[in-house]
């Protein structure tokens, strides 16, 4: 059984501990590798060999580093068939989803801050012609990433592609639930040379890595992505510590369907906004709002769509959802449907653990699960259940889609189907949430900010944000 290592000082390394966790298949609820189990002290060499890099890697010039983010990123696209399947087998998904969008994404995020690299700018102002100020950015120093398990070679990309374009070094960690291919990743720094203790990666559980990340004194920001609750304990130990915080948490994102949408694209959009991935994208519309004009058209519709999803075997080019990527979290999911049934709900279409045969017969499946009759208010339309699970709830008008829509903790993202244009640009500055698409979902352009409102998250990450986040800024003013 193959045995993974962390990533520290370039090269491959053991736990310190020499203890390992068990690495599940969620496909075939089977253990089919191991991970290292370490712990503060492997933490603190990572964190040691990041410093003794951070000198030469921000001096090096900005073309420099840019090559090197542009080799791991031809690499990636090299192997890509190699690292779609190797996320599929750990995280569950279906590896025709892995190849065209978490793959490609994280090839997208190395190249995209390979680029940014040579044109990261400062700002310079005539002050009423006395002086001239100017801003110096420098990257901030060795700094944290902590990427989840629902995206994984995407997420983790997507945090350390700018600290190191700007000149950062990184103490990452992958997730404990999916961590194959941020291993992979670390043989592809090894090929492309980047040099060594610039991206260290220790693989291990959060309370005992995380934390430690988090908890270090020299460390100087963290960028985590995950559970709001998480999110919490990471600022209550980081902020007295007055270390930056970029934190991408959870979300319970409207869907608000108007009866002037075009209703085709509305459904075909909003199957892929509740299902893909399982359901196990933060950005995903669990909670329908349909204008009560076309609400049983569109619950028809969205149900008859809905019974024509396969879930089965991630390797089967024609599966739609795969396994959930734990047994723990599999538990949660339907303890949320057997909560919604409590709450009065009625399940249209799903409800229960898919049985799905052969060599994923003891995996962690759920059934694409639809319900109505629920109150806006209850606990299943407010908190975050993160899976193939959605709600279909009416509105009368457009004051009370917005309500709605606002009524959780969270404001991460929310998808507006309408085609009149006043109405879409008056409900979207209404709408609570980081990011709002109209007629569409999860069209990205990796300039623009991503982050949440709420319990969503604090600060931005993409763009410029996230150059200037792993930056510290200095005003210079010079007397003319």
């Amino acid at each position: 059984m193959e045995k993974l290592a962390n990533y520290i000082n370039g090269q491959p390394t053991a736990p310190q501990s020499g203890k390992y966790l068990d690495n599940y298949n969620p496909a075939e609820g089977k253990v089919y590798s191991l991970i290292p189990d370490s712990d503060a002290n492997d933490v603190a060499m990572a964190y040691t060999a990041a410093e003794n890099a951070f000198a030469t890697w921000a001096n090096l010039p900005s073309a420099q580093r840019a090559q090197i983010l542009s080799k791991i990123a031809d690499l990636i696209d090299r192997d890509l068939e190699k690292l779609a399947l190797a996320e599929s087998i750990d995280n569950g998904k279906p590896v025709s989803l892995a190849r065209v969008m978490d793959i490609p994404r994280a090839s997208a995020n190395m190249r995209f801050y390979a680029t940014a690299a040579m044109h990261f700018a400062s700002e310079s102002h005539l002050t009423e012609g006395e002086a001239i100020n100017y801003t110096l950015r420098t990257p901030i120093g060795v700094v944290g990433c902590i990427s989840p398990w629902n995206l994984p070679l995407y997420l983790f990309t997507w945090k350390i592609a700018p600290a190191l374009a700007v000149g950062c070094t990184v103490v990452a960690k992958p997730s404990e639930l999916t961590p194959m291919t941020a291993f992979l990743f670390s043989q592809l720094c090894i090929e492309a040379g980047l040099p060594k203790g610039v991206l260290n990666i220790v693989h291990g559980l959060g309370p005992k890595v995380g934390q430690a990340i988090v908890e270090h004194p020299k460390i100087t920001a963290i960028s985590f992505t995950g559970g709001t609750v998480t999110g919490k304990t990471i600022a209550a130990t980081a902020a007295p510590m007055f270390k930056k915080l970029s934190l991408e948490l959870g979300g319970k994102n409207p869907n608000l369907v108007f009866a002037d949408c075009d209703f085709e694209k509305a459904i075909s959009t909003s199957i892929r906004s509740s299902f893909s991935n399982q359901g196990e994208i933060c950005l995903c519309g669990s909670r329908i709002l349909v204008e009560r004009g076309i609400y049983e058209k569109f619950v028809n519709e969205f149900v008859a769509k809905t019974k024509q999803l396969k879930v089965g075997d991630p390797q089967d080019n024609t599966t739609n959802l795969g396994a959930l990527v734990s047994e723990a979290h599999m538990k949660k999911v339907l303890s949320y449907i057997e909560l919604a049934k409590q709450e009065g709900g009625k399940i249209l279409v799903g409800g229960s653990q898919a049985k799905v045969f052969g060599r994923c017969e003891n995996g962690y499946f759920v059934e694409p699960t639809v319900i109505v009759g629920l109150n806006h208010t209850c606990r299943t339309n407010q908190e975050e259940i993160f899976g193939p699970v959605v709600t279909i709830i009416p509105f009368d008008d457009e004051n009370e889609g917005v309500m709605m829509a606002n009524s959780t903790p969270y404001g991460l993202a929310a998808t507006i189907w309408t085609e009149n244009l006043s109405r879409a640009h008056r409900v979207a500055q209404q709408v609570k949430s980081g990011i709002i698409w109209i007629n569409c979902w999860l069209l990205r352009d990796l300039r623009t900010p991503f982050g949440g409102m709420k319990q969503s998250g604090v600060g931005r990450e993409g763009g410029w944000e996230a150059m200037k986040f792993f930056t510290e800024a200095k005003n210079v003013c010079v007397k003319i």
